[in-house]
């Protein structure tokens, strides 16, 4: 074995032991699927509460709804925010309400799904997180191109770094024969 290629294998070998932490009985932990998996939870947390939120507003005025928490959070009723959610509000009846709700409580349950999965470290779980990242990069790449902002950027950025991780920790567990559990 030449000098570079032991200088290759024992940083990739110290790039691999800096991703793991040690549990206290003694099995190894990977700090890229805690921190994903967190991240999934707090998804799930956010998700969960627009859909709270959504059934909150069934059967309510959804206008004064708004200028409610406009007065409450300090803001001029006559804001370009405001009124923009004011326009929009009539496009938000009982059934769309119900759909919001529905389908954010769905996504709160693939979420945190997605994350004790990955916190359990569960091989399922990191196969499910990359098929459902996957899925979505057409419709964020979609957002991205209609409307350019750093929010968008951000958030592929975001997508594209936990699939790039995924992929390459699935990938070295199938090198290393352990693709099971």
């Amino acid at each position: 074995m030449n000098d570079h290629t032991t200088e290759v294998s024992m940083a990739k070998a110290s790039h691999e032991q800096d991703q793991m932490e040690e549990r206290p009985h003694g099995k190894v932990h990977d700090r890229g699927l805690m921190t994903i998996g967190l991240f999934k939870l707090g998804k799930a947390a956010l998700f969960f509460g627009i859909g709270v939120g959504a059934i909150h507003l069934l059967h309510k005025d959804i206008g004064d709804e708004i200028l409610k928490a406009a007065a409450a959070l300090k803001f001029d009723p006559e804001s370009k925010v405001v009124s923009l959610l004011m326009e929009k509000v009539d496009l938000i009846d009982v059934h769309r309400l119900k759909q919001i709700g529905a389908a954010t409580f769905a996504y709160s349950a693939l979420a945190l799904t997605e994350g004790v999965g990955l916190l359990l470290e569960k091989v399922w779980a990191e196969y499910l997180t990359l098929i459902l990242t996957i899925s979505f990069l057409p419709w964020e790449l979609y957002e991205l191109m209609r409307r350019p902002n750093w929010f968008r950027v951000s958030l592929l950025v975001i997508n594209l770094v936990v699939l790039g991780y995924l992929m390459w920790l699935l990938q070295r567990k199938k090198q290393n024969g352990l693709g099971g559990a």
